[in-house]
């Protein structure tokens, strides 16, 4: 099912729409300036057990809201009954209005992680009981990192919910990437059977993909994510200014699925992020507002027509096959999400050029804009053909044993999601990338 470019670029004003790694290169590309980028050390957890906390109204900061609103964009995700908001602008953790609006019950549950607990916690437990002393907010900190994406630290939420005695009028709040939107979405659609959930994503992976459309879950060790859940949370807050305290390759990661929209289904805003690649790098902030925007549209009108990834959604995936199996095969976290799909989408590109469904140029582009983001363009040494043979052939996107994946066709901004092409293809672009 081939997905075409949709919408003209938008002036990423107040709006309301529907809607690191040294790389190897293949066996067979522009560079910018270096950008200015904040400085900020990563910070890495150590796997101790989770940290516990309750706070009440009484104890939060002495903090007060701004007197207008900064929300600069709200995004629908239309849904019927269960539609719900993305707001986005800076500073939206000074605006406890807009979480009271969407938590139920008089119990919230914010699951965080050691990294963003420090930075965060404390503003959003502020913004969730500004006079609002019926609120109580307990917390759970998890450990930091994709190898906590599993069974035993999802335990660790569900045993901070069931000691506080929580019940179905709660509410979670996922405050962090990726990881804790997806573990706390998935204790969220599990624990009494389902309960009220929020986002708050702060790494710009999670802003622009993971924390719209309710793809909730956890990893296995055959596999990613192929344990997990469609739930849809209450509404999406991102605060553009979380932003600032992200290590740069996690920024760099994001891109990676900003690009993903472009390739798929927006060749307009494929082309502005080819001029302003370097904007986006440098976190200015215009740019990076619109590349969220633009892409949570994009996330918005796929996730309203095909909620459940029966054919269209399945298209958000391009370059996820190759990418999930690095991840697989390297061990979960040793390359981030994104660093791995930049790599699966060159493999993508390289697969549908060989079978004459693109051009040169869009290839050449494929790779010239992933490696302007400084992110890698093939696999790390080590993933032999056979390993990506045997972790792809257990794929969620696998069908009556037959392997269906995301290629580029057509002029940019065309894909088709497809089992049937030529094996020799995939074969010949396997061995172009890897050591054998």
């Amino acid at each position: 099912m081939a997905a075409t470019a949709s919408s003209l670029l938008a002036a990423a004003s107040v709006s309301t729409s529907r809607a690191a790694i040294s790389p190897r290169r293949p066996r067979a590309a522009a560079s910018v300036p270096s950008s200015s980028r904040s400085s900020c050390p990563p910070l890495r957890a150590s796997p101790a057990r989770a940290l516990r906390s309750r706070v009440v109204a009484s104890a939060a900061p002495a903090m007060q809201p701004p007197a207008v609103s900064r929300v600069s964009t709200v995004v629908d995700v239309d849904l019927g009954d269960r539609s719900y908001p993305i707001y986005i602008g800076p500073g939206l953790l000074d605006e406890p209005e807009l979480l009271q609006r969407h938590v139920i019950g008089k119990r919230v549950l914010v699951v965080t992680n050691t990294t963003v607990a420090p930075l965060y916690l404390d503003k959003v437990t502020w913004a969730l009981t500004y006079q609002n002393p019926n609120v109580s907010v307990e917390s759970v900190v998890l450990p930091d990192g994709e190898k906590y994406k599993d069974m035993d630290t999802l335990m660790k939420v569900f045993d901070k919910a069931i000691e506080s005695r929580l019940d179905r009028r709660c509410t979670f709040v996922a405050l962090g990437g990726g990881v804790i939107g997806d573990m706390c979405g998935y204790a969220a659609a599990s624990f009494l059977r389902g309960v009220n959930f929020i986002q708050i994503p702060t790494t710009l992976m999670a802003q622009v993909d993971s924390s719209v459309g309710g793809k909730t879950g956890i990893n296995h060790p055959l596999g990613k994510n192929l344990i997990g859940a469609f739930y849809q949370p209450q509404c999406v807050l991102i605060d553009t200014e979380t932003l600032n305290t992200l290590p740069d390759r996690e920024l760099a990661s994001g891109v990676a699925e900003v690009v993903k929209y472009g390739l798929i289904r927006d060749a307009p805003f494929f082309e502005w992020q080819e001029k302003n690649m370097a904007a986006i790098l440098a976190r200015e902030p215009s740019a990076l507002t619109y590349a969220i925007k633009r892409s949570c549209e994009n996330k918005a009108e796929v996730v309203a027509q095909d909620e459940r990834e029966g054919g269209l959604r399945a298209t958000l995936n391009l370059g996820h096959t190759f990418g999930h199996a690095i991840e697989t095969g390297l061990g979960y976290g040793e390359w981030l999400h994104g660093e791995a799909v930049a790599a699966g989408t060159v493999m993508a590109a390289d697969m549908s050029y060989r079978l004459g469904w693109i051009d040169e140029s869009i290839q050449k582009r494929t790779f010239d804009i992933l490696e302007q983001a400084k992110l890698p363009v093939a696999p790390p040494k080590g993933m032999t053909v056979e390993k990506f043979r045997n972790i792809m052939a257990v794929d969620k996107k696998v069908a009556d044993g037959l392997l269906r994946l995301i290629l580029l066709k057509g002029p940019l901004g065309g894909c088709v999601f497809t089992g049937e092409y030529d094996r020799k293809a995939l074969d010949e672009t396997l061995h172009a990338f890897c050591d054998n």
